[in-house]
């Protein structure tokens, strides 16, 4: 363990009180602009030689005209009435029964839909997974 120096105080000193002020303590702290203090610190402003204040040089830049964009002719947007706006997708196994369904389903659906202009159609067939993958046809349709 170590041994800390007490030689500076007395066996009798009682280390609960405080350290006396020699100075009377209802006096008020005087701040350091007073005149009455000792302070040894300046608060004047530090003169850094050169006699006036300091000013930037004014540098003039020259002036640059910048050119104004070419105004755009307005163009009026042509909408085209050829957009395709919708899709319907048939689908049917491959075999006669099946074939003559899908004809119904997609004259059907063109009867109860007189306004559609079809755009474009295309037929593939590949592999549809439902209780067992079969090969479709697939139609898709769009309007």
């Amino acid at each position: 363990m170590d041994n800390f120096d007490n030689s500076n105080f007395s066996s009798n000193a009682n280390l609960e009180q405080p350290i006396p002020f020699d100075e009377d303590l209802d006096q008020p702290i005087p701040f350091d602009d007073d005149e009455t203090s000792d302070s040894s610190v300046s608060h004047s402003p530090l003169s850094l030689g050169g006699g006036g204040t300091a000013q930037a040089p004014k540098i003039e830049t020259p002036k640059i005209e910048v050119p104004k964009p070419a105004l755009k002719k307005v163009v009026e947007k042509v909408v085209s009435t050829n957009r395709i706006t919708g899709v319907k997708t048939f689908f049917t196994k491959l075999h006669p029964g099946a074939l003559d369904f899908l004809d119904e389903q997609i004259t059907k659906w063109l009867k109860d839909n007189p306004g559609l202009t079809i755009r474009r159609t295309n037929t593939v067939t590949g592999m549809i997974q439902a209780k067992k993958t079969e090969p479709n046809i697939i139609i898709t349709v769009w309007y």
